[in-house]
């Protein structure tokens, strides 16, 4: 041993003495930061407030705020606290009076139309005999200047001629008259404006015919099975002759006449036509039987009559869909509903429509029909826009049957039962 070292026991002694302070201190340094690790924790706790409220909205209601615990609570408030005795309950409301319902008034039913009484049939060509004169005085007033003429040369009586084929009289029956008229202004020799016109009235009137029964036979006769029927009218023609239209106004002739009338709407193919039959029945009191858009038309035809008998009506007025001449299906059909109806018992007339405007034309037309129906009469429409009234002479002679009717305008009262005398009358003037 070197002299002045310590002895090992105590040197020993030293060394555990060095860690134990080591291990002091270490335990001392977590102490104190475990402390300020603590400190630092309940500190940011204190001061972490909450976050800014959304500025308000008076559309947004905020919720209600949390309550406040431990040093944050609020003081408490000095009120004065109620008893349950001392709480007063709010007064009770009136019950709520409910307010009578008021039904919406229903809506009132459209008022029917109210009847109208159409003018007499008796005359009527008379009092529109203006209106027919003004529109054919080319051919009365013509052939009147033609015959005054001093001398009736070959050259005068060429324009007699083309003046009543102009007005669609016809070769045949216009051939017929230039030679009578020859005839009698050479026996008549001198020849005054009275004389002229009193000649030619009465060949114009031969031409024509007074003695044809012009009447529509709507008699009530007796169907195969012994009952009572009521005169049964079919009205035809090709399309845009104002069929319908005549039909309407032919139920205010009969209705004038004294006639309870039931229309039977049979043209289903143009959508318009049993709503514009029903309105010109509705405003004489008649009424209308119809069926779908479409239907069978033969079937409407047959129920229209069954309505008739039924109702123990004296007319039934049967408008036909129209058809152009050259369709042969849509003639067969025409035939077929006459037909069915003839299963009430006879079909009493069969009135062809013609527009008077087509001249000629109206002819070809004329022809096809009667060969399908058997035409009994005809009614010429538009005779006041023309001043070829002598279709009426042509349509006679070619059909063999009279013209019992013609329209003279646009108003409902304007179809007229032709009347020879006031016809020719209102041809040549006063």
């Amino acid at each position: 041993m070197h002299p002045g070292a310590p002895p090992p026991a105590a040197a020993e002694v030293s060394d555990t003495g060095c860690v134990m302070e080591i291990v002091i201190l270490a335990v001392v340094i977590a102490v104190v930061a475990l402390g300020a690790i603590s400190g630092l924790v309940v500190s940011s706790r204190k001061k972490k407030q909450l976050p800014p409220a959304p500025p308000s909205s008076p559309s947004v209601t905020a919720p209600p705020a949390e309550p406040h615990v431990g040093e944050e609570a609020e003081a408490p408030s000095e009120e004065k606290r109620r008893t349950v005795e001392e709480v007063e309950l709010p007064p009770a409301e009136e019950p709520a009076v409910a307010e009578p319902v008021v039904e919406p008034a229903a809506p009132e039913a459209p008022a029917a139309p109210e009847i109208e009484v159409p003018e007499p049939t008796e005359g009527r060509l008379v009092r529109l005999r203006a209106r027919l004169s003004r529109s054919q005085n080319s051919l009365g007033k013509g052939l009147l200047t033609l015959l005054s003429r001093e001398h009736l040369d070959e050259d005068t009586w060429e324009e007699i001629e083309d003046t009543l084929l102009t007005a669609d009289v016809g070769v045949a029956p216009t051939q017929e008259l230039v030679e009578r008229l020859r005839e009698r202004v050479k026996v008549l020799g001198t020849r005054t404006p009275e004389e002229l016109r009193g000649l030619l009235r009465e060949e114009l009137l031969a031409l024509i015919g007074t003695d044809t029964d012009r009447s529509v036979h709507t008699e009530p006769g007796v169907g195969p099975d012994g009952e009572e029927k009521p005169g049964v009218v079919m009205v035809v023609g090709v399309n845009g002759t104002g069929k319908t239209t005549t039909t309407g106004k032919l139920a205010r002739v009969l209705v004038a006449d004294g006639k309870s009338v039931v229309l039977g709407a049979a043209d289903t193919f143009r959508a318009a036509a049993a709503d514009q039959l029903q309105t010109w029945g509705e405003r004489v009191g008649a009424r209308t039987v119809r069926g779908p858009e479409g239907g069978d038309p033969a079937s409407i035809a047959f129920d229209a009559v069954k309505e008739g008998i039924a109702e123990s009506a004296d007319v039934v007025l049967i408008d036909t869909a129209g058809r152009l001449h050259t369709k042969t299906g849509l003639m067969d059909e025409l035939g077929k509903v006459k037909r069915v109806v003839e299963k009430h018992g006879s079909v009493d007339e069969v009135l062809l429509v013609l527009d008077a405007t087509t001249g000629q034309n109206g002819l070809v037309q004329a022809r096809v029909f009667a060969e399908v129906v058997n035409i009994t009469g005809v009614v010429l429409t538009k005779l006041d826009g023309t001043a070829k009234g002598g279709i009426i002479v042509a349509v006679q002679r070619e059909l063999g049957v009279p013209v019992k009717l013609v329209g003279l305008g646009e108003g409902a009262d304007d179809l007229a039962p032709f009347e020879p005398e006031a016809f020719v009358d209102a041809l040549i003037g006063d």
